[in-house]
């Protein structure tokens, strides 16, 4: 089986960068990413952040389609949880209106940034529909099949578009696997945040054994993972260096990720409960092609994954594109051997 690799960009902002340099960035990388033939480009959604400037995906992914002609684009995701799933159905329509068979939304359970910004987002009090029932009712809108007993039926999340949007659902946990299993969704392990390979092997596996096919879907997964490649096993350990994950434990039993511990130790005061702070090891896939093609391919026989979606921490811009780029090549020549195996007979004997 050969390796199908995506790209997930969060226009990061580096030390000395604007945010207006780290979304020129991101658009060079959707293009090229488009040139090399990765599948599909996603943005992320993060708020009230210095280093990491998209907040807004929606709005991103209209100037990455303009941008482009031919990759899939979409979210990785929308923080449903702050919204109106009616809102972001029509927000999408329109995407998928003016880019047809392009534009994929992904919607992700955690926050997106510290507590003060999720309760500007939520003023007016917090929707009390569970994540699971606003998924279902932004499926609704986006196949335009409202139940008949809902509150709202008859009513439209207009542009209809001929091909609508594909959702997926994000996430760090078994819980979130349950989530995409029990709605018969496309499920994301975002093992760049998470860390633990085991966690994501078993939240893989629960989804699969939960899946409600009862949609006419069939499972499909992609791992999110954090890969630098470069010429030398050396380079490829000094770029990964800069990465860091730190995760805070509140005293209400909520646990969540932070990209540094300054971050984390905010997160704790805005949220006014008594928290602990956790520094981990962060979990990149480095090394030269060979060194990555080889660990991406062992992920793949131990999950039985259908994609990964890259992110890459690495603060040169130049360096994160040729990293892209030498992982490319480790991807054709991944599959130009699977070709020749099957080609040979290699597989049946």
């Amino acid at each position: 089986m050969g390796l199908t690799i995506s790209v997930l960009d969060q226009s990061p902002i580096y030390p000395g960068e604007t945010a207006e340099e780290a979304f020129a960035h991101t658009v060079a990388l959707a293009r090229k990413a488009e040139e090399l033939g990765f599948r599909r480009f996603w943005v992320s959604e993060h708020h009230d952040s210095d280093q990491v400037a998209g907040s807004s995906p929606e709005v991103l992914i209209a100037y990455l389609l303009a941008e482009t002609k031919r990759i899939r684009v979409g979210s990785g995701g929308v923080m449903l949880q702050h919204y109106s799933p009616y809102k972001v159905a029509e927000n999408f329509n329109v995407l998928a209106s003016l880019a047809p068979g392009r534009v994929d939304l992904g919607i992700g359970r955690a926050p997106g940034g510290l507590p003060r910004s999720t309760r500007a987002l939520q003023r007016g009090g917090p929707d009390p529909a569970s994540l699971t029932e606003k998924i279902v009712e932004l499926r609704n809108f986006v196949h335009n099949k409202l139940d008949e007993d809902h509150p709202l039926a008859g009513l439209r999340a207009a542009p209809l578009p001929e091909t609508a949007p594909e959702l997926y659902v994000l996430g760090a946990s078994t819980a979130s696997a349950e989530i995409a299993a029990e709605l018969g969704l496309p499920y994301v392990f975002s093992l760049f945040i998470n860390g633990d390979e085991g966690a994501a092997l078993e939240a893989i596996r629960s989804y699969r054994r939960g899946f409600n096919g009862s949609h006419g879907t069939e499972p499909q997964v992609l791992l999110a993972l954090s890969v630098v490649v470069a010429d030398t096993e050396a380079e490829a350990e000094r770029l990964a260096a800069a990465r860091t994950l730190v995760r805070i434990h509140l005293a209400g039993g909520r646990s969540l990720t932070l990209g540094t511990l300054k971050q984390a130790e905010e997160f704790g005061r805005q949220s006014g409960e008594p928290y602990s702070i956790e520094e981990l090891e962060p979990a990149v896939t480095k090394g030269t092609k060979e060194t990555v093609r080889a660990k991406l391919l062992e992920l793949q026989r131990a999950s039985g994954i259908d994609e990964f979606i890259v992110t890459s921490p690495i603060e040169s811009f130049d360096k994160r594109v040729r990293s892209f780029e030498l992982l490319y090549a480790a991807v054709a020549e991944s599959s130009t051997a699977a070709f020749q195996t099957v080609a040979g007979g290699g597989i049946n004997e």
